[in-house]
């Protein structure tokens, strides 16, 4: 990425300000630095760095400027498997593709993602469309929302709890009953740990 020799001088200060006062410099401080009378020459020098992701501004608060830690604004590539309902299990469709999503929304984890095709999740804001992204976990923590597979065949997207020798998958939607199965009938392919949506 290229910045001008100002640009890297700015980015420089405030790196170095933020390591040793713990806070943001102020635009003045700024301009008093590099001799600068005017705080619209350095609020354009800080909104470049902005544009360019170097730098991370709170919408209206003094001191809110914040270094952008680059590991936060690489990708990972994650495989796109297909389609889950969320409502009424549904035969699992399954036609790979990939998809990029920042890498801190997942870490290290071994992912996939899914499209959910459905509402009985709508009141945990996972709507028809959206894109659900899953760790590879097969043994979840009670009320977790997972993938499950029943009986081989059928997928669905619930909350998760387990009851005896049974298990009860729930949906997040007042309109829609849980649904009770053998454990030995349902495998859980993945636990959901994000969200993507397009608007």
């Amino acid at each position: 990425m290229h910045l001008t020799r100002r640009q890297r001088e700015v980015f420089d200060f405030i790196r170095e300000y933020l390591e040793r006062e713990g806070y943001a410099p102020s635009l003045e401080e700024i301009g008093l630095r590099f001799g600068l009378s005017s705080v619209a020459t350095v609020h354009k020098h800080v909104q470049n760095l902005v544009e360019k992701g170097l730098l991370r501004k709170a919408w209206n608060r003094s001191r809110s400027l914040e270094i952008v830690d680059p590991a936060s604004t690489a990708a990972r590539v994650i495989p796109l498997l297909g389609t889950v309902a969320a409502g009424a299990p549904i035969e699992a469709v399954a036609t790979p593709d990939t998809i990029s999503v920042p890498a801190d929304l997942i870490g290290r984890k071994e992912c996939y993602a899914l499209r959910v095709s459905g509402d009985s999740m709508v009141d945990d804001h996972i709507v028809d469309g959206d894109v659900v992204l899953l760790e590879s976990r097969s043994i979840p923590h009670e009320g977790e929302t997972v993938v499950a597979l029943i009986r081989r065949e059928e997928a669905t997207l619930k909350r998760f709890y387990r009851n005896g020798s049974k298990v009860r998958l729930v949906p997040s939607n007042s309109n829609l009953q849980p649904m009770e199965f053998a454990a030995e009938d349902v495998e859980v392919q993945g636990v959901v740990i994000g969200l993507l949506r397009r608007f």
